[in-house]
């Protein structure tokens, strides 16, 4: 009998409806509290990045485009790097410079082309907000240790034309290897306060009109923008004003001594002091248009900006060993053999 009771209000649909619940009173209801911050200790904020242009249509274009301009900058800078730690000939300190130059354009846009290539890929462009302070601090991290290695690239030349006997006792390696290190050391210093206090800041937008973390940055924060700027202005003057005006005065030095000099030094002048004097440009390029891109960027369409990105991620970092390979004399000379070598391996 009991189990045909069982068996019954099993299959009963208007037992199953009007069972009622064995739950406790849930009493009053209560509202949620109002937070008054953003939750960040569970949660992740992310910002969009909406600088692509047309990522439906080109989006394998621009992943093998960027991607043949990474292997390029990446290969051709450490051919040049690994000629300069083979040969006992280029252990100078002027080679040790070109080197610790071109490790930083290899580390530059490493900083950028990964997250940029990933993108191109993915159907949402975001970025933490801690990895886009992080990106953000090595983008003018290295793009100021390029400065600074230029400005010790200056003086070396000016010790060299200026004082060569001197020269040995001035540059020598250990002293190389240091400004090397103070090159690297000194961007993050001034870039480290700032990017603790930007961490603690809260975020009233979280689209990024461009493809990287850049100084853009500061307009999407709640506070005014009168301390970012500041502050920048000091890390602008400290990191790239400065050595640009350390290279003008120790060029300007180099060029009274060589007019008054012999055709013979001239040439040797111009032969290892025009290629700092290109890779300055290229990199004061660079500083120019980050500096600006902000100021202009409402009078700027999308794709230009676009573009103008593009051109200087790309042609920036590549720019560098094509100079030294090809207007350094020594290491032409290792380059030609190294490709000739390979061609006669090749052929046989």
């Amino acid at each position: 009998m009991e189990q045909d009771v069982r068996e019954f209000v099993a299959a009963c649909t208007v037992c199953a409806r009007s069972k009622s619940s064995n739950l406790p009173p849930a009493g009053l209801l209560h509202p949620l509290p109002i937070a008054e911050r953003p939750c960040t200790d569970m949660n992740v904020t992310y910002i969009s990045l909406d600088g692509l242009v047309e990522i439906e249509k080109y989006r394998y274009f621009y992943f093998f485009m960027m991607l043949t301009f990474y292997i390029l900058i990446v290969c051709s800078n450490c051919t040049i790097i690994s000629l300069i730690v083979i040969h006992k000939n280029l252990h100078e300190p002027m080679y040790i410079f070109i080197a610790s130059l071109l490790i930083n354009s290899v580390l530059f846009s490493t900083n950028i082309y990964p997250k940029l290539l990933a993108d191109f890929l993915s159907n949402e462009q975001v970025i933490s907000f801690q990895a886009c302070l992080l990106q953000r601090i090595f983008f003018y991290s290295f793009g100021g240790s390029e400065f600074f290695l230029l400005a010790v690239m200056s003086y070396d030349r000016y010790v060299s034309i200026c004082k060569p006997l001197q020269y040995a006792i001035i540059m020598k390696k250990i002293k190389a290897v240091v400004f090397v290190g103070l090159a690297w050391g000194v961007p993050v210093c001034h870039l480290v306060v700032p990017a603790i206090q930007n961490s603690k800041k809260e975020l009233c937008s979280f689209k990024l009109t461009g493809i990287f973390c850049n100084s853009s940055l500061n307009d999407l924060f709640c506070a005014g923008l009168g301390e970012p700027m500041i502050s920048g202005f000091i890390i602008l003057f400290n990191v790239v004003i400065l050595p640009m005006l350390f290279i003008i005065f120790t060029y300007t030095k180099i060029l009274i001594v060589v007019y008054k000099s012999s055709r013979k030094v001239r040439g040797k002048a111009a032969q290892t002091c025009l290629p700092h004097l290109l890779v300055l440009i290229n990199y004061s390029c660079l500083a120019i248009y980050d500096v600006t891109i902000v100021r202009v960027e409402s009078n700027l369409s999308k794709t230009a900006r676009f573009i103008m990105t593009l051109q200087l991620i790309m042609y920036t970092p590549l720019c560098n060993p094509i100079i030294y390979g090809l207007k350094m004399t020594e290491i032409y000379k290792h380059l030609r053999k190294l490709f000739c070598n390979s061609r006669c391996v090749s052929s046989s």
